[in-house]
């Protein structure tokens, strides 16, 4: 089976343009608005030797990154300000924007593609360069984890 094949058989990806997924189901997301969104991309491509995993650019608005991680994993973390939790968490409906991973998707793409074995972006690895990067220390606030980076 080619690789193309096996992309297909994720079945959150849409075959055409984008579509939206409900967050919480088979990922959360990390959202990043602007330069500091396509920093931290850059930073965690090369962390992990271009593969850091899915990484959704939005072309407009506030250009956006959507950085998608495990299900779960973003919570009790003290994320810094400028970093925005997508989750399906009790009490949130997030959605998520995804596009397909050929054709006409603008405004979104692909800045990096979700690859064969479906493995997500890092959450600890994602949490600490966001710290790094956006200039934020960690806030202890009630029922957080306050784990290394």
């Amino acid at each position: 089976m080619n690789q193309q094949a096996r992309l297909a058989e994720i079945d959150w990806l849409p075959a055409t343009g984008h579509q939206l997924r409900k967050a919480g189901v088979h990922f959360d997301a990390v959202r990043v608005h602007g330069n500091d969104g396509r920093r931290l991309a850059n930073a965690l491509a090369m962390l992990t030797r271009g593969r850091p995993g899915p990484i959704i650019a939005e072309a407009n608005d506030r250009r956006a990154m959507y950085f998608l991680v495990e299900p779960g994993s973003t919570a009790r973390r003290a994320w810094p300000k400028g970093a925005e939790r997508l989750t399906g968490e009790a009490g949130a409906v997030d959605y998520v924007p995804i596009p397909a991973l050929y054709g006409g998707t603008w405004p979104l793409s692909w800045y990096c593609a979700p690859t064969p074995d479906a493995r997500l972006v890092h959450t600890l690895l994602l949490l600490s360069t966001a710290r790094a990067f956006l200039g934020c220390a960690p806030r202890v606030a009630e029922g957080m984890v306050t784990e290394a980076p």
